[in-house]
């Protein structure tokens, strides 16, 4: 049986494109998401960063909430260190009176930009840095029926918005595993503890008032196209976007390059062989086998599928070709 399927839109902009531009493109994204039974719809908080739109998470998600009526809506994630919990409480306890049962709300650890943003972003940076469990469960507190502190979140308080924990590392998985909830790992963009964070996660979770067993979600990339060669093209995009990152160049997205990878280092080449063992590109049945193994290989619930492809409407094609093929 193939894991649940759901969008995760980095709402990129691309070259010569605009942050009004992506906005369009994702809320398109999300209608065409509802449309195809996709279970749900996240953003991620990023910040300084020139290719993606999506820092104001929840203003945006508010917008994605209007024009959609049944696709669940969130965030992964709200990158909490950035935050006060109570800020946070407020702004998803709104969404959620705004869209009722529809909202989701997955909490990260780092800071989802470089120090410099981050200082801008948060005074006491240096005095926070490990407070991210407290924070989760003062958040939690927060959007409580009955909650412990004297301060309310209006709206926010008994609202109770299901929290997820996202990771990169094995420190979200014992997290999400100690207080019962449902856990989203990076793969997308940081396979590397993937394996051994699900073992710890499903080893030692105990069951929560939220989730009664552990809940594994999975970023997973996919680039679907009528033939393998196209799929392959569409693919050299988000594998510039991705070298351009981790080489410090980071910038907007930019469009297919034949014959990318043939171009590449051994250095920039390990890269990009790193993310592959978490993607599907290809043909329909191409991309079907790529799902089908990974969902094998790792027990995932459920996929947060990203497409990080240059044309809007070929991004398109490329989820309504995964939702024919792998929705059951």
């Amino acid at each position: 049986m193939l894991p649940k399927l759901s969008i995760l839109d980095l709402s990129p902009i691309c070259e010569g494109g605009d942050a009004a531009q992506s906005f369009r493109n994702s809320l398109a994204l999300a209608q065409h998401g509802e449309r195809l039974g996709f279970n749900r719809y996240w953003m991620a908080e990023h910040h300084g960063m020139p290719g993606i739109a999506s820092a104001a998470t929840a203003v945006l998600l508010a917008h994605v909430g209007a024009g959609t009526s049944t696709i669940r809506i969130g965030a992964g994630g709200v990158m909490l260190p950035n935050h006060s919990p109570l800020v946070i409480a407020e702004q998803f306890g709104t969404l959620e009176s705004l869209y009722p049962g529809r909202v989701d709300l997955g909490l990260g650890r780092a800071p989802g930009s470089d120090q410099r943003t981050a200082r801008a972003l948060r005074r006491d940076l240096d005095t926070n840095a490990d407070q991210f469990p407290q924070d989760v469960l003062e958040l939690m507190d927060f959007m409580s029926k009955e909650p412990r502190q004297s301060v309310l979140a209006v709206p926010g308080r008994g609202l109770e918005v299901p929290i997820w924990i996202l990771g990169s590392s094995t420190f979200g998985a014992q997290l999400a595993a100690h207080l019962g909830l449902p856990y989203a790992f990076a793969s997308h963009f940081a396979p590397q503890q993937m394996m051994q964070a699900i073992e710890i996660y499903k080893s030692t979770f105990r069951p929560s008032s939220q989730l009664a067993k552990p809940y594994v979600m999975l970023g997973f990339n996919v680039f679907a196209a009528d033939t393998d060669d196209e799929a392959q093209l569409l693919a050299s995009s988000w594998q510039q976007a991705f070298v351009n990152l981790r080489s410090g160049r980071p910038g907007r997205l930019p469009p297919p390059v034949p014959g990318y990878r043939e171009r590449l280092g051994p250095g920039e080449t390990a890269l990009i062989e790193t993310v592959l063992s978490c993607a599907a590109v290809g043909s329909p049945s191409t991309v079907r086998k790529a799902v089908e193994d990974f969902a094998a290989r790792t027990g995932a619930d459920e996929l947060m599928v990203t497409s990080q492809i240059f044309e809007p409407a070929a991004r398109l094609r490329s989820y309504e070709l995964l939702a024919r093929e792998c929705m059951e």
